[in-house]
């Protein structure tokens, strides 16, 4: 059996990147897709082609920086198939600067996103699943948290909260049969590493002791193993997908 058979899992930001592979792997493991995401073309075509490899998949345009929006998202997926099991949190943005040079508009767009989208997100969906006595909460937080990052006091900001709130979520949820757990990737390769110069990748690769970077494929295994009932026990968490380079 497959082991997200028949689960019902909202994966924000999946229309593009790590949350795009891990709808397909969360599709190739029995599991119902629903996406949230801004990128409405991008979303639907996402959806397309899970169907078309026999997926049950559906998407909705979703601004998760609004509480109105995220609720009514949630209610509609009820509505659809009677229970939310699990949501990946794992939409985000950069806007990167030195504090000298970063916006008030770009700090707050982040925070925003990164982290006031996480809290309308569960709080919009945790109802659902309290009534239902179990469901998965897995918050995409980063390597960055745990040591910060040049020119990302936003993003830093964010993603470390996000390692707090899973913690206090997992006391308040725990004993409605809920886990909240996050997951902090490393230096991925995806469109976004793409900007960053070849230097500074040769000096990442030098810090990690598997030498490469990461894949998509890695954060979405993560997500698959902790929205499984093989992580049953497992709660308050931040899982660091990493290759090793914080050791």
């Amino acid at each position: 059996m497959k082991v997200l058979e028949n689960k019902v899992c909202i994966i924000t930001g999946a229309a593009s990147g790590i949350g795009w592979v891990t709808a397909q792997k969360f599709a190739n493991e029995g599991a119902t897709i629903v996406i949230w995401d801004v990128q409405k073309e991008k979303g639907e075509s996402a959806v397309a082609e899970l169907m078309a490899s026999g997926a049950k998949a559906s998407f909705q345009l979703v601004n998760t920086a609004s509480f109105e929006a995220t609720e009514q998202a949630a209610k509609e997926v009820f509505d659809t198939y009677g229970k939310i099991d699990v949501i990946i949190n794992n939409a985000g943005i950069t806007r990167d600067a030195t504090l000298a040079k970063m916006s008030i508009d770009d700090w707050q767009k982040v925070i925003d996103v990164n982290l006031t989208g996480v809290f309308n997100c569960t709080k919009s969906v945790s109802p659902y699943m309290v009534n239902a006595g179990c469901g998965r909460i897995i918050n995409t937080s980063s390597v960055v948290a745990l040591y910060g990052n040049f020119g990302q006091s936003n993003y830093v900001a964010a993603k470390s909260a996000l390692i707090g709130l899973t913690k206090v979520w997992s006391r308040e949820l725990g004993r409605k049969g809920i886990t909240v757990n996050a997951v902090a990737p490393g230096f991925i390769a995806t469109d976004m590493i793409k900007t960053v110069p070849e230097k500074v990748i040769n000096a990442l690769l030098e810090k990690t002791p598997l030498q490469r970077l990461g894949q998509p494929e890695d954060i979405a295994n993560a997500y698959v193993f902790l929205a499984s009932d093989a992580a049953s026990f497992i709660t308050g968490q931040c899982l660091s997908v990493d290759g090793g380079i914080t050791l």
